[in-house]
Formats: structure tokens, sequence, C-alpha cells
């Protein structure tokens, strides 16, 4: 359904610390990087990939009121590390890794911000 998603931050270098160590906790590998942008894939798929740039059209970065990107989790222990390395790493809490049933019984999901303001979540949608 989708080709990829694009997040806008202010330095692509800076933001590497923060979905570098996200991105392999998921499994994803890195397709492309320079100072302008970066791309991560599932290694074994040519897309969608997740993308974080600089914006195109040189204006400032800034996160959307009600924009958020969901990455899926395979099983709910990578959901909690995925929310503590975001922590780890310069993040800030949106919610702590839980089921959240009122979307659907297996839901489990932790939210977060990446540190220009982005919200993001991770979630599994099973009982792993």
């Amino acid at each position: 359904m989708l080709s990829h998603t694009t997040i806008g931050v202010a330095n692509v270098q800076e933001a590497r610390h923060f979905y570098d160590p996200l991105a392999m906790q998921l499994g994803l590998v890195l397709k492309f990087a320079d100072e302008t942008w970066a791309g991560w894939k599932h290694p074994d798929t040519a897309r969608p990939l997740f993308v974080i740039a600089r914006p195109f059209d040189g204006k400032p970065a800034s996160p959307g009121n009600g924009q958020m990107i969901a990455l899926l989790a395979a099983t709910r222990p990578m959901v909690d590390a995925c929310h503590a390395l975001a922590l780890l790493h310069g993040g800030s809490d949106e919610g702590v890794p839980s089921l959240r049933p009122q979307y659907h019984a297996g839901y489990y999901g932790a939210y977060f911000r990446d540190p220009f303001g982005n919200k993001l979540c991770v979630c599994c949608h099973d009982g792993k």
C-alpha cells in the first residue's frame, strides 16, 4: 500500500543517532544516506521505505499536529526495546508500551517523539 513515508528533520546526521538504533531493533537496513536524507527498508523488500530528510523547500522542519508514523514490530518485547531506545537516544515519552484494547484486542504499542518533535509509534498486532 505504501511506497515510503518521510519525516522532516533539521539535521540528518543528528537524527540518525536516534533512528539508526530503532531501525536496527526493527530489523530494517539502511538503503541510502547522505547529508540531506536517509532511508531504511526491510532487507527482503524494496519498499516501503522509511525516510528522514531535510525539507526540500529549505524551510525549517516542523512536526504536524495529528500526524504520526507507526512502525510495525514483530513482537511485544521489540516494542518495549524500541521505546527504551527512543528515550535513551533523546526521544520523549508519549505513551508507555502497553495493550490498547480500544484499538483491538491484540494491539500493543508505545508512543514517543523524536528529538525534532515528530510523533512515532511502534506497535505489534498480535499476542507475541
